[in-house]
């Protein structure tokens, strides 16, 4: 993992265990961990900003200055976030109306380019225009692994000649019940499509949307889904 990728989940989880914003100036063990890896992360985000934060934490020891002192925080917090998402061709949540094909295409596209070492899509409707539409845009040497279900019969021929082409490594199992429609990249970010990735917004418009709180839960339920589901075209020997 890069290290922009390091600070981006860091910086995430931060953010989403914090601990009660106006009791952030009590003396307790979480407070002081919390505050000092948020200072550490800002340190290595932008050395810069170091001073920044320390005053803020600072100000968090006065009532007058309290929130003051949270705004400063915060603020310094999601700005990272957002830098950091934009450093590695993250794209925040989207929503995308209906009959805009190639916004969702270009998005997707965008989420597809980003990924360094492992592209993982969820899909029960996974077929032969999904393989030809989306992944050239995967970097050359990453793996790829397809969950699906229905499009078996014109997936697996597309994958085949693609791999023949590309010499890329595509993996394909299948699980029955899905629903959902994922795309993990890097084991690190999720997205979730309203839509099958084959269709987007061809049919009613539909989001994409970054799973930050429930991404590690999402990433093992579907891990496991992976690790029982049939395979149907194996890593080569």
């Amino acid at each position: 993992m890069s290290q922009a990728a390091a600070l981006l989940v860091e910086f995430e989880e931060l953010i989403r265990t914090s601990p009660e914003r106006f009791q952030l100036h009590e003396a307790t063990d979480e407070n002081f961990q919390w505050l000092g890896r948020v200072a550490a992360a800002i340190e290595h985000w932008n050395s810069s900003r170091q001073i920044t934060v320390q005053f803020g934490i600072s100000q968090l020891s006065s009532k007058i200055t309290r929130e003051d002192g949270l705004r400063t925080i915060f603020g310094l917090l999601y700005h990272a976030r957002t830098e950091l998402q934009r450093t590695l061709g993250l794209s925040p949540s989207v929503a995308i109306g209906k009959g805009q094909v190639f916004e969702y295409f270009d998005e997707l596209r965008k989420v597809i380019e980003g990924a360094r070492s492992d592209l993982l899509f969820i899909d029960p409707y996974l077929d032969a225009e999904f393989v030809s539409r989306y992944l050239p845009f995967a970097a050359a040497g990453i793996p790829v692994r397809l969950l699906t279900d229905k499009k078996l019969p014109t997936l697996l021929p597309a994958v085949d000649a693609f791999v023949a082409q590309h010499k890329c490594v595509i993996q394909v199992r299948s699980s029955a019940g899905l629903h959902d429609r994922y795309l993990i990249i890097d084991g690190q970010f999720c997205y979730q499509s309203g839509a099958s990735f084959k269709d987007g917004v061809k049919n009613a418009l539909t989001t994409l949307t970054r799973i930050t709180d429930v991404f590690q839960s999402v990433r093992t339920a579907y891990e496991s889904m992976w690790a029982a589901a049939k395979i149907e075209r194996p890593l080569p020997p």
